[in-house]
């Protein structure tokens, strides 16, 4: 009989994780660190919703970024003409990425494999052509300042630390989502596009909508994180949703894992990282994260974190079997001292 606590044994271990991340801030982290952990968390946003789509439904995009620089865009339109403030521009910033996501879905996702990558990375390009040249309402060139603070529990939020708890607050929430995605009826359907599309098909499953419908839910998930990262910057310009962003989202999905929960996380955090960690500069971090896809495209198809369970279960199964056995006559009889 199978035990009905596994779906929720998934979800537990990237719980425990963010936990562990909400108590960055009490070991007095340097504010580059806290910066590039804040950043960190606001892709990871995007990328649960990527999850979904590549890992869920087996569908890539190369515009997601375009997504999320939707959403970001919204938030500082909003505020600037408007006065309206985070909370407010989040669900309208997400609302209008989804709907945008849409639109782009329907001709897109008539096509498949590399057709559907080479589309999406256009759409992203066409969207940093019309913001770079929308003039004063999307501020040309030079992007979008934000001016509004953010407000947490009435107070305001525009602080690093504050801020880093809001980012792992709506990173929590993308994790239970994508999990409630995962394992729902809708999940299973994905699951079987993604595993045999004519096979879906032949069964009465309307290919087509799941996939606009996946498409719609990564949409979701970019427009929160375009919000988040318009609120931290303050700043926003079209290079910061053109076609080097895409690709970074890519391979930080790629990297992680899109089929686990732990994936996202490990990705954002890794592709974030890394260059601090090993001082490189962006030229060098290119080249480094070419190999490290390369690697795990060759070594790791499923991502780092399935490859690491994958070697742990290998490493039990060895330890297992390695272990001396009781010595058990095979007569049914007991032996005595």
């Amino acid at each position: 009989m199978k035990s009905s606590s596994s779906p929720l044994a998934s979800l537990l271990p990237a719980l425990a994780v963010l936990v562990v991340l909400a108590l960055v801030p009490a070991l007095g982290p340097s504010n580059r660190i806290l910066s590039l952990a804040i950043s960190a968390g606001i892709n990871i946003v995007a990328l649960y919703g990527l999850a979904v789509l590549f890992g869920q439904t087996g569908i890539l995009s190369m515009g997601h970024a375009a997504l999320v620089g939707v959403g970001a865009y919204t938030a500082a339109i909003l505020a600037r003409d408007l006065g309206i403030g985070f909370w407010v521009a989040l669900p309208l910033g997400s609302l209008l990425a989804a709907a945008v996501a849409a639109i782009v879905g329907v001709p897109s996702l008539r096509v498949s494999g590399h057709h559907f990558v080479i589309m999406t990375f256009a759409f992203g390009q066409l969207l940093s052509i019309v913001l770079t040249n929308g003039g004063a309402f999307t501020g040309a060139a030079t992007g979008l300042d934000l001016q509004l603070p953010v407000t947490w529990f009435g107070r305001p939020a525009g602080d690093l630390v504050p801020y880093y708890f809001i980012v792992i607050a709506f990173v929590a929430i993308s994790a239970v989502a994508s999990w409630l995605i995962i394992n729902s009826s809708y999940g299973r359907t994905l699951r079987a596009i993604r595993e045999n599309e004519k096979l879906a098909a032949s069964l009465g499953i309307n290919v087509g909508r799941h996939k606009i419908g996946a498409f719609v839910v990564s949409g979701l998930f970019a427009g929160v994180s375009g919000v988040l990262l318009a609120y931290f910057f303050r700043h926003i310009s079209p290079n910061q949703f053109s076609a080097f962003p895409s690709i970074y989202l890519a391979l930080m999905v790629m990297i992680g894992g899109a089929r686990l929960l732990l994936g996202p996380i490990a990705g954002g955090i890794l592709v974030s990282f890394l260059p601090e960690m090993l001082n490189l500069d962006p030229v060098e971090s290119r080249i480094l994260y070419g190999i490290c896809l390369i690697a795990v495209i060759l070594l790791l198809p499923n991502g780092l974190i399935a490859g690491l369970f994958d070697g742990l279960r290998a490493l039990g199964r060895r330890l297992v079997g390695s272990a001396p056995r009781p010595n058990v006559p095979t007569d049914g009889t007991s032996e005595t001292a």
